[in-house]
């Protein structure tokens, strides 16, 4: 009768032992979640001043009379990021704003500029 509490006793500490790797296995799972999360915030964080940044000067671009517009036509870095601009049509100008390393734009916008009318010629009457 006294093998029977010896081998009670292995089997509690074997459970305790297994209790123990799945607890200890667990909280290397949440640890590890937890430094991804914060890279990701971190990650996330950065991206949204870098579209800010990036917002703000699209506003400026979007002031730009058409003379500078044309200046500017073409994709040409312009800071830290790569501005492109394309004249499609005689009143539309579509301006991109990209990271300077990448083809994919960060913002988009389209902008109407009227044609110029050409000068008329001013005639006094007699």
């Amino acid at each position: 009768m006294s093998s029977r509490p010896d081998a009670r006793q292995g089997v509690v500490l074997l459970e305790v032992l297994v209790a123990l790797a799945i607890l200890g296995a667990s909280g290397a799972a949440l640890a590890a979640l937890a430094v991804g999360t914060d890279g990701a915030v971190l990650h996330a964080r950065t991206r949204d001043d870098d579209v800010r940044r990036a917002s703000a000067f699209l506003e400026a671009v979007a002031l730009w009379p058409r003379e500078d517009l044309d200046r500017h036509l073409g994709r040409r870095p312009q800071g830290e990021w790569a501005l492109e601009v394309r004249h499609p049509t005689a009143n539309l100008y579509l301006v991109a704003l990209s990271d300077s390393g990448s083809s994919r734009p960060l913002l988009a916008t389209s902008l109407f500029r009227a044609t110029p009318r050409p000068a008329e010629s001013v005639t006094h009457a007699p």
